[in-house]
């Protein structure tokens, strides 16, 4: 087989969809985000792949979603932050608390 040559159909738009699901519920919002947790090829990075490599990645996919479903204590996955949500992490406590209860809030400390 030539470099670079495919070994098979291109996958549907229903299995990119599906996988493209599965990596967002996983923290990851695109292919090429995904590429080297993933172990995917730079042509799969490109959101390329044959039916076969999709059913790969989305069997392990949910595989990996119903072991952390059955584990006892599941680990919570960092997500990424909203730009209003970074911003928000930059202002000090008391300055938040302070427009929050100018705004009607009752607001305690917490620990």
């Amino acid at each position: 087989m030539a470099f670079g040559q495919v070994t098979g159909p291109p996958a549907t738009h229903k299995q990119l969809d599906e996988l493209l699901d599965l990596l967002m519920e996983n923290g990851f919002e695109s292919f090429k985000e995904a590429r080297y947790p993933m172990d995917f090829t730079q042509r799969q990075a490109g959101g390329k792949f044959t039916r076969d490599e999709a059913d790969e990645f989305i069997a392990k996919l949910q595989e990996q979603v119903e072991m952390e479903a059955d584990s006892i204590a599941p680990v919570q996955k960092a997500r990424k932050l909203s730009p209003a949500e970074q911003a928000l992490r930059k202002f000090p406590a008391e300055e938040l608390a302070a427009e929050l209860q100018r705004r009607g809030w009752i607001v305690a400390e917490g620990s």
